[in-house]
């Protein structure tokens, strides 16, 4: 319960500073939109102490320049056409063609397929009891591993790439282009404070188990001492075994997987929202288009995930299911709120950052949580048919490749 809400904090302090870093200006040396130099010459006139500023300002304009400004305008009428400029003003500009109901209407139309998504497989999982190898359990199964090879390539063609193309920005500092691979950095930094944030958790579980162990050894002796004095027999009827919580354990290294790959759903989802309300009209379309698919097939990777969580109760599937859902849509919000005074710079820096965190968290559930114990470490996957095994790859392989193919446009 501690590691839970932990991990819950940790989603809004994520939502809390991306909202920050977007909000916060960076200083930048300004630059004529024609590209020209402009020297200054001010002189000083006192006068009674009053101080005025007299500027002379001189354009040097040669042949060379100007064929520059034609090769220059040729460039990006060029780069315009062919629709593959990722470049962005580095000012704050007003869009009057800005459409708003269309904004509004796509917080609804993500809501509705990212519930979908998730839902699906809890419920298909909680209506009623289902017997291993029927069409149900495959239907699961086929939707488990779809979901590790969205998640993977979530991570390596979404996130971390478009974090890497943001750093590069003209609009960045210089500090920020003095080292070539600062998204590397961030999702390096994200895999380590999971790894040692998961370990803190394990081993409080352990410390836990080994207490609930004691206190039921005490327990037990208690109660064999007041059962021999009326029953000599020493068998015990009960039925039970004792696991000294390694059970327990386990079932909590999934549950802590699980909400670790949350984590980095939710801060991807805010982004990609804030991306979708301030994008331009041209573009909003193609990339509502491509995140409606998107949060639906990460819905679905989610949803199987905490399937596995082995609930009693429906109170954690729909309280996991609502954060996811609602993140995206949360992210459209701040992203329409903030259209016309976020300064372009803080914005793709903020972006930059939060994506390579996202791509970390994602990167070490997806090889940790998803592949290595799911897979690998899973005595009875490796003990499963090669039918029932190269069914799971080829599902996993078709996620990755439809996330792959997503990559195009959003």
């Amino acid at each position: 319960m501690a590691a839970k809400l932990f991990l819950l904090k940790c989603g809004f302090l994520f939502l809390f500073l991306s909202i920050i870093l977007i909000n916060t200006s960076n200083a930048q040396t300004h630059e004529d939109h024609d590209g020209h130099i402009h020297a200054l010459d001010p002189t000083d006139v006192h006068t009674d102490g009053a101080h005025t500023n007299i500027t002379t300002t001189t354009h040097i304009h040669t042949e060379e320049d100007s064929h520059t400004h034609v090769h220059a305008a040729e460039e990006a009428e060029a780069e315009a056409e062919s629709g593959h400029s990722h470049s962005s003003s580095c000012e704050i500009e007003a869009n009057p063609n800005y459409n708003m109901p269309m904004r509004i209407g796509s917080i609804f139309i993500i809501l509705t397929t990212s519930a979908i998504g998730i839902f699906a497989p809890i419920i298909l999982h909680h209506i009623s009891p289902y017997q291993p190898g029927s069409p149900r359990e495959w239907i699961l199964t086929a939707g488990k591993f779809f979901g590790t090879g969205v998640i993977i390539a979530t991570a390596f063609i979404h996130m971390l790439p478009e974090a890497l193309e943001r750093f590069d920005s003209p609009c960045l500092s210089a500090g920020w282009h003095s080292y070539h691979a600062f998204g590397g950095v961030f999702c390096l930094i994200a895999s380590f404070a999971l790894q040692l944030l998961e370990l803190a958790a394990l081993t409080n579980l352990d410390n836990l188990a080994r207490k609930n162990a004691a206190s039921k050894a005490v327990d037990e002796k208690l109660e064999n001492q007041k059962a021999h004095a009326h029953d000599h027999t020493g068998i015990h009827e009960d039925g039970h075994v004792h696991t000294a919580g390694f059970l327990e354990n386990e079932q909590s290294v999934r549950s802590l997987g699980t909400f670790i790959l949350e984590l980095g759903i939710i801060m991807h989802s805010i982004i990609i929202g804030i991306t979708l309300g301030s994008t331009e009209n041209d573009e909003f379309t193609t990339l509502l288009i491509a995140l409606v698919f998107h949060q639906f097939f990460e819905g679905i990777a989610l949803g199987t995930r905490i399937n596995d969580l082995n609930c009693q109760t429906w109170r954690k599937p729909i309280i996991m299911g609502v954060l996811f859902i609602c993140m995206t849509p949360i992210g459209v919000a701040i992203g329409i709120g903030i259209r016309s005074t976020i300064d372009p710079r803080a914005s793709i820096l903020a972006q930059a950052i939060l994506d390579s965190l996202s791509a970390g968290i994602l990167l070490y559930s997806a090889y940790v949580s998803l592949m290595s114990i799911e897979i690998n470490h899973n005595t009875g996957f490796r003990q499963s048919s090669i039918f029932r095994k190269a069914f799971c790859f080829i599902c996993m392989y078709l996620g990755a490749a439809l996330m792959a193919v997503l990559g195009t446009w959003a």
